[in-house]
């Protein structure tokens, strides 16, 4: 279905290539996960499946590239549209009408499919995805991970022979998630589509797909069936990495498998008792009967929550709970119906963020927003570290230094809007990061980052903490909670319903458990590194 002979591709002005000498086969009815380091090539390789590379983003491509017996070279991405349908990472950018309806219809109305056709397309889709309760809102008031569904429902709604996803569930909670790839599998399973996913999250995805597509950091190409690339992978879930440490084989790939591999290890196991959460200073952040309303919607009620300095603190629960519209409201400029938000200076006088000048406030609470291009507005890498640094009166480079720590590689000659979506997020999280705030809030601050680059993230917030900062994540990575974080609130209908240590909410949770959890459930082991201390101690 998808066949790639020797391509390689360079960008303008880009000395380097993306890919290099890309020799792939993708067969119909497979589902190939893409996998690589942030900014390997993983999204240049998908936008060469329907042609946007080069036709839309400019540069050379040598080689072929076929998709259904079409040459992409000579065919450009509007006459792929019928065979090829494309979610990027970025939903919103990519809507074109003002409901949810009527973006499920709009693919279907560009190729000229019959109405009565139409309609039937698309109450299949909402049902498929589970769209009913939204069919008629407005794009713009849906929460991310609800946007994202709806971008591959307008997709869908064409029916292609090939799905290309970028980062498809990384705006998903882990419940949504799960019924996106689920959907995924059935129409690759059931109606023989051939699904190509980009997804640095490979915990949700690596158990569903029939062929593994490694980018290299050389920008050379692999592939190999999960079992067999499982072995030689240097980025992998836990679950593998669990099997290399247990020594199984061959490895496992999906949780169902571990259990059954890890039976003698559980029962050989004695996990010592969890140490208790080291001690925290005095909140640095308190909010008291917090609400935000968006017109008749509440979308936060009446919400206590303080945020004391050393501690980092998930916010967690499903797409649409309230945890951005709560993040807005504790930063200030979010609009805020009734509560109270107070942030403590180094001498510990109390404000409120929403009465402070931008600048003020910006020292005292930091926010990254979902869309972290919101912050950014120079025409290069370099400008953008160099305002920072003069906006928090630093010394040149300090900016360009943390943000090479965070996400090694990016040169200050790229614009901002040609890195992928984890690059740009890690350039906005130095911006921010870099004048070391008092509270440090962040929305979904993993999508589109590897595991390398989570890790770089998590000894990063670990730093801001022990300095006696207050961090707080909302997120659906549990993987990157349970490796990251010491604290764990989940909401649900704009309330907390719960709030505690991390071991303590997560490890019975079927939602938020992550993968070492519920390979050795009920031992209350979190991720890959705890197992290896219960290992070495064990008797």
């Amino acid at each position: 279905m998808i066949s790639f002979e020797r391509v390689s591709v360079t960008y303008p002005e880009q000395s380097a290539p993306a890919l290099v000498d890309v020799d792939l086969e993708i067969p119909e009815g497979e589902l190939a996960v893409v996998v690589g380091p942030t900014g390997s090539g993983k999204s240049t390789l998908l936008g060469a499946i329907n042609g946007l590379v080069p036709h839309f983003t400019g540069g050379v491509l040598t080689g072929r590239v076929r998709v259904a017996g079409r040459d992409t070279r000579v065919t450009k991405p509007r006459d792929l549209a019928d065979v090829v349908g494309v979610v990027g990472q970025d939903p919103l950018a990519g809507f074109v009408a003002e409901t949810v309806e009527e973006e499920l219809a709009f693919t279907t109305e560009q190729l000229g499919v019959e109405p009565a056709v139409m309609r039937k397309r698309v109450e299949e889709t909402i049902d498929l995805l589970g769209l009913q309760p939204l069919r008629g809102r407005p794009l713009r008031t849906l929460s991310g991970g609800e946007q994202q569904r709806v971008a591959i429902g307008a997709v869908l709604t064409a029916q292609p022979s090939v799905l290309v996803l970028d980062e498809p569930t990384s705006a998903l909670d882990p419940t949504a998630a799960e019924e996106v790839l689920a959907v995924l599998a059935r129409l690759v399973h059931d109606l023989g589509l051939t699904a190509v996913v980009a997804e640095h999250r490979l915990e949700r995805i690596l158990q569903f797909a029939d062929l593994v597509v490694q980018v290299g950091a050389d920008r050379r190409v692999t592939a190999a069936e999960p079992a067999e690339a499982a072995e030689t992978m240097a980025i992998a879930p836990p679950v593998v990495h669990l099997g290399r440490l247990a020594g199984w084989s061959p490895l496992p790939v999906s949780v169902r498998d571990a259990r059954r591999a890890a039976a003698d290890l559980r029962s050989g196991l004695v996990v010592p008792p969890r140490a208790p959460v080291a001690s925290v200073g005095e909140p640095v952040l308190r909010a008291s009967g917090v609400s935000v309303a968006h017109g008749p919607v509440t979308a936060v009620r009446q919400v206590d929550l303080d945020l004391p300095a050393g501690r980092v603190t998930a916010l967690m629960g499903r797409n649409g709970a309230g945890k951005s519209s709560l993040l807005w409201a504790l930063q200030g400029s979010g609009s805020r119906a009734g509560g109270t938000v107070a942030v403590h200076d180094a001498g510990g006088s109390a404000h409120d963020p929403a009465d402070l000048d931008p600048g003020e406030a910006r020292a005292l609470v930091a926010l990254v927003p979902q869309t972290p291009g919101d912050l950014l507005f120079h025409a290069s890498v370099g400008a953008e570290c160099a305002q920072s640094d003069r906006d928090a009166d630093l010394d040149p480079g300090r900016t360009a230094a943390l943000l090479e720590a965070i996400a090694p590689g990016i040169t200050a000659d790229r614009h901002p809007r040609d890195l992928s979506e984890g690059q740009r997020l890690s350039l906005a999280l130095a911006v921010q990061l870099v004048a070391e705030p008092r509270v440090v809030l962040l929305d979904e601050p993993t999508r589109g980052l590897d595991y390398a680059a989570k890790d770089r993230l998590a000894a990063q917030l670990r730093r801001l903490a022990d300095s006696g900062r207050a961090v707080l994540v909302a997120t659906h990575d549990v993987e990157f909670v349970a490796a990251a974080c010491d604290h764990v609130v989940v909401m649900a209908g704009g309330e907390v319903i719960a709030d505690g240590a991390t071991a303590d909410i997560v490890v019975g949770s079927a939602a938020y458990a992550p993968q070492v959890a519920r390979i050795l459930r009920p031992l209350p082991v979190l991720t890959v590194a705890e197992a290896a201390a219960a290992m070495e101690a064990a008797p």
